[in-house]
């Protein structure tokens, strides 16, 4: 009885203990989740947000319009930008009595509206792709009113330290600009200028430099919407800031409203027009054109000659007889017993291939949705926000296809090959953001991604990318063919590779006409596509865009099959891992090009600036390999399986 009791009180010792550890890791998990819940949706900060004024407002007359300050920076270094307010602009509006001092000295009339004037520097709500290009908007004090043009008034006045105005000109030296924005309508202008400097030297003797404290914004209605929006500065109310003394600055602006003929639903046409096609879209078209019908008479020669070259092959094949087959047998049949040989590292190679067909059909998404218009194209960040979505989303693609070639090459560690998939391409970008995010923190550039955007994004890969993953993996495990239905049995010894070959047909000089032959396809319509990302342009042409991607996977799987072709003539037939690298090489033609554009083609400079542009077009590259890569090798599947399913073969 002694020991059933103590075996009795053992055991409701064990279940309480039990119990305890059970409450205490959902008390855990609860509270991981409060965190995250807190985090993505932060209470101190975000309550003090304004929420953003939507674009399309209808406006009475007198109502207030807010004008939004976004950023400022280089103007060569498109990615390197700081808030607003790091430089010292006013924060509050002047008072009455000193509008009336100062339009007294101006000679102008004060405007007649009353509106409460707005606290500067406060924080807007923001877009998950506003976030993503780094965005930073936060009120002003300016006072406008709805069609009520202004033609001089006082915003503050300040004492300008030493230090400030030295900050004022270092960045006036560096080419700073400022960024706003009327509801979603961008408008530009410079801090200030410089004068007689010298290009190398820089300030020199007898140079000047000047800050700009007056500002014109000119608004465009239409009935009662505001359709356009920009902002001049007053080279005749410049302020000499050479010698970085202790300055009173009057910061001022005006108001113009003037009625125009452009409906609203077209605003955004001015900013394209105005900065993209006056001065090249004509050039742009007849370039396209020119690289379309160099790349139409490349694919028709391609394939003009590799028919006839296949169809004497055949013929000659098909004629001999069985005796006379050994001593006559040569070239791409002589290897029929290898050529279905898999590769080595079939794990990578599956996980690569996954992941180039999601990305693949990314692309094709995403030009599509932007052709529709169901993804804006000039709303701020939405294209990069848009490529996050879709990345997430086409994972099923990526998971899918590398388990369904996985088992075809009678792989049975499936589970290590999706989480492969899963990360082969995050992986590099992660490594990428950590260290520019890192650079953009330490330098207090708004280009470092909040951490409610860093949050956002891995909440959207660990809850819906990677689970797609899996999910196409499961798919394919269960319901995709395991056959690979191969033309011809593979041996169980490998062939001997011939060694001596002609230079023109060596791994090198492939690998350098795989990539540059299609690189030249796209290699201006890549100039304008760089000079959108990393420079102030504005890319519309997407239904160009989408012709470039269509013959630029036309023309890397002719270069690929066409190389293959002279690979196998040769009796080389370890050609897996060799047409993905062939098709994928123009991704390393990108890479090279965007060295010769930052050095000859950009005025960027800086650690910040020169991570990024490197970092990130590093990835895009590597995107473009596994993209390439994929669809070389699926189109010289299908050309092997079809040339050794055509002859007799042992």
């Amino acid at each position: 009885t002694n020991d059933n009791n103590l075996r009795h009180r053992h055991l409701e010792s064990c279940r309480g203990n039990r119990d305890r550890m059970n409450m205490k890791a959902m008390r855990s998990i609860n509270a991981f989740l409060v965190v995250l819940v807190l985090a993505a949706f932060p209470c101190g900060d975000a309550a003090a947000k304004i929420k953003r004024v939507k674009a399309g407002k209808e406006y009475n007359e007198k109502d207030p319009v807010h004008i939004v300050v976004n950023k400022i920076g280089p103007f060569n270094n498109p990615t390197e930008t700081y808030r607003y307010y790091s430089l010292p602009f006013c924060h509050e509006h002047s008072t009455k009595e000193e509008e009336k001092e100062a339009a007294a000295k101006e000679d102008v009339d004060l405007p007649d509206h009353n509106n409460e004037k707005q606290k500067a520097a406060m924080r807007h709500k923001q877009r998950l792709g506003e976030s993503i290009v780094g965005d930073r908007r936060e009120s002003s004090p300016y006072d406008i009113a709805f069609k009520s043009s202004v033609e001089w008034r006082l915003l503050c006045k300040k004492q300008l330290t030493a230090e400030e105005v030295t900050k004022f000109k270092e960045v006036i030296h560096k080419d700073y600009f400022f960024e706003m924005f009327i509801e979603d309508l961008p408008m530009w202008g410079y801090v200030g200028d410089a004068e007689n400097e010298d290009i190398i030297l820089g300030e020199t003797q007898g140079s000047h430099t000047f800050l700009f404290p007056h500002l014109k914004f000119h608004i465009g209605y239409n009935k009662n919407q505001i359709v356009s929006a920009k902002v001049t500065t007053d080279v005749n109310r410049k302020i000499d800031i050479t010698h970085a003394q202790p300055t009173n600055v009057e910061f001022s602006y005006s108001v113009e409203f003037k009625e125009v003929d452009l409906p609203w639903k077209k605003r955004m046409t001015q900013y394209s027009e105005s900065r993209f096609l006056p001065s090249s879209f004509e050039i742009h078209w007849l370039s396209i054109i020119n690289s379309f019908v160099l790349v139409l008479l490349l694919t028709a020669f391609l394939t003009i000659i590799l028919l006839r070259v296949l169809k004497n092959d055949f013929s000659r094949y098909m004629e001999l007889d069985d005796d006379a087959m050994d001593e006559e047998e040569s070239g791409w049949k002589l290897i029929h017993g290898d050529v279905f040989r898999f590769p080595e590292y079939p794990t990578i190679f599956c996980a690569a291939l996954g992941v180039g067909n999601q990305l693949i059909v990314l692309t094709f998404c995403h030009l599509a949705l932007a052709l529709s218009g169901l993804i804006s194209t000039t709303r701020r960040g939405s294209l990069l926000a848009g490529v996050v979505v879709l990345y997430c989303l086409t994972s099923v693609v990526a998971g899918y296809t590398a388990i369904r070639m996985y088992r075809k090459m009678g792989g049975k560690n499936w589970v290590k090959c999706i989480l492969l998939t899963a990360g082969i391409f995050p992986a590099p970008i992660v490594l990428v953001f950590m260290w520019v995010n890192s650079l953009a923190i330490a330098h207090g550039s708004t280009s470092a991604l909040p951490f409610t955007a860093i949050l956002t994004i891995t909440a959207l890969y660990t809850l819906l990318a990677f689970p797609l993953t899996v999910f196409g993996g499961i798919l394919a495990k269960n319901y995709a063919s395991p056959e690979f239905n191969a033309p011809t049995r593979t041996t169980k010894v490998a062939r001997e590779i011939p060694t001596e070959i002609p230079w023109y047909r060596g791994r090198p000089f492939q690998v350098l006409i795989a990539g540059f032959l299609p690189f030249s396809a796209i290699y201006i319509e890549l100039h304008y596509i760089f000079a959108s990302i990393w420079g102030h342009q504005i890319y519309t042409l997407f239904g160009i865009l989408m012709l470039a991607f269509i013959l630029l996977i036309i023309v890397t799987s002719f270069i690929t099959v066409a190389l293959l072709y002279f690979q196998l003539a040769r009796e080389d037939h370890r050609w897996w891992w060799a047409a993905y690298v062939n098709g994928g090489m123009t991704g390393l033609f990108i890479y090279l090009y965007s060295f010769y554009y930052y050095f000859h083609r950009s005025g960027m400079s800086g650690l910040l600036q020169t991570s990024f542009y490197f970092g990130y077009m590093g990835v895009v590259s590597f995107a473009f390999f596994l993209m390439l890569g994929s669809a070389g090798f699926q189109f010289s599947l299908l050309f092997v399986k079809y040339i050794y399913s055509r002859v007799k073969c042992d």
